[in-house]
């Protein structure tokens, strides 16, 4: 090659790169120019199960609003971290969390906007906002119920037909079909006590329909007691001991999820959150639900549910259009099913229904309003109640539980 063709390819080059760097820079100013308009949101939530459905939800979203760009965030040990942003300053735009003791916290912080005053709450079923306002305590509105979970028996419907069992719908057709269960070699119930949070889901089934109408009112006030208020908890709760299968302090959430997969027994004590965990191990179990059955009265006994997602805005967010926005695209029918659906939840829009035949059971105590919520989340913060639960279950013997409820309690309040 002579020198002029090497100089000729050399200009060349030269025009290309010339070329595709004004592209870059034009694209670059047009990135700018279109970031300045576009609004950005911070979506915070705290359920890493929902990350998947969120993503297609939040890609549905923007390509109807390609100016709102919304960030998904989901970190371990949510609370925590929320807790430690309101220090900061620096709260999420868009915030869902459970409807518990944290969202009550921010709720009294005054960190959250009021949403009483949008038509944002229409749609949303009176029950579930009642549950928020007695949860905070706090004249206003601070939160939108999306969904909402239950404390149930997951059991395997092949093992039960096998066997002739019926659903019990008291407590001592509950203990009998455990009995029966374990008389046949059959483990009546898998326990996962290894993790403290699971020891809540009987807890909470069993105080809710035993403890008095306003007994929370009235511990607060000192007219009450676990002691008094909750007198038949804790032989109902080392009962279940008893069904369980070997190593129940060794075995997790997830080792329960694969056992029922497995039909390693008849019985787990979950919520419905815990269906596509066990259907990821086998698309086929064959699942069914029904409410833990707490007394003798069949009509008495009341199914817990609470909300498990409430959205909320910060207060402090310059991005309210956007914020909003993006919650009435969640609160549209078609989308609030596809997340139920998926989640294997509740909704706490008002026709809104939950259509899938394992929870056939329990359609019946949402029609009936036989609903009561999760006694736990109106306990002060800090009262590590599944700590004392799981103490007392590896000792019920020596630990009683009642009053080590009512002094945490007290010792907490006091602060």
């Amino acid at each position: 090659m002579n020198p002029k063709e090497i100089l000729g390819g050399k200009k060349m080059q030269a025009t290309k790169m010339r070329y595709i760097i004004g592209c870059m820079v034009t694209s670059l100013i047009a990135s700018i120019a279109g970031s300045a308009s576009a609004q950005s949101i911070e979506f915070f939530q705290t359920k890493p199960e929902a990350v998947v459905m969120m993503n297609a939800l939040i890609a549905d979203f923007e390509a109807e609003y390609p100016d709102i760009h919304v960030t998904q965030v989901q970190t371990p040990e949510p609370d925590t971290v929320l807790r430690s942003r309101i220090v900061r300053g620096n709260l999420p735009d868009l915030i869902a969390l459970g409807g518990d003791r944290t969202f009550a916290d921010l709720a009294e912080a005054g960190v959250l906007m009021e949403l009483s005053d949008t038509p944002l709450l229409d749609s949303i079923q009176p029950t579930y906002l009642e549950m928020l306002n007695d949860l905070h305590g706090e004249d206003g509105q601070y939160g939108i119920p999306y969904t909402a979970n239950a404390n149930t028996v997951l059991y395997n419907t092949e093992i039960f037909a096998e066997n002739g069992w019926s659903v019990p719908t008291t407590w001592t057709e509950f203990i009998a079909l455990a009995e029966d269960a374990k008389s046949k070699g059959v483990t009546p119930l898998y326990l996962t006590f290894l993790d403290q949070w699971t020891t809540m889901i009987p807890f909470n089934a069993i105080a809710a329909n035993i403890q008095p109408a306003g007994f929370i009112a009235a511990r607060r006030a000192g007219d009450s007691t676990f002691a008094s208020a909750y007198a038949s908890l804790p032989e109902k709760m080392s009962a279940l001991l008893t069904y369980g299968q070997n190593d129940i302090f060794g075995r997790s959430y997830d080792d329960g999820n694969r056992a029922m997969a497995q039909g390693e027994a008849a019985m787990l004590l979950q919520g419905p959150w815990a269906i596509p965990a066990i259907r990821s191990f086998n698309p086929n179990a064959p699942m069914g639900t029904f409410a833990f059955p707490v007394t003798d009265d069949a009509n008495a006994n009341k199914l817990v549910s609470g909300v498990d997602t409430v959205l909320a805005i910060s207060r402090q967010t310059p991005n309210v259009k956007a914020a909003r926005s993006f919650i009435e695209f969640l609160l549209r029918p078609e989308n609030a099913v596809r997340f139920i659906d998926d989640q294997k939840q509740f909704s706490a829009i008002e026709g809104v229904i939950q259509k899938d035949p394992i929870f056939s059971s329990l359609i019946p105590f949402f029609e009936q309003g036989r609903i009561t919520s999760f006694p736990d989340h109106y306990f002060p913060a800090g009262m590590q109640v599944d700590t004392l639960v799981q103490e007392f279950l590896l000792d019920p013997v020596g630990v009683d539980l009642l009053a080590r409820l009512d002094k945490e309690w007290d010792l907490v309040a006091a602060r």
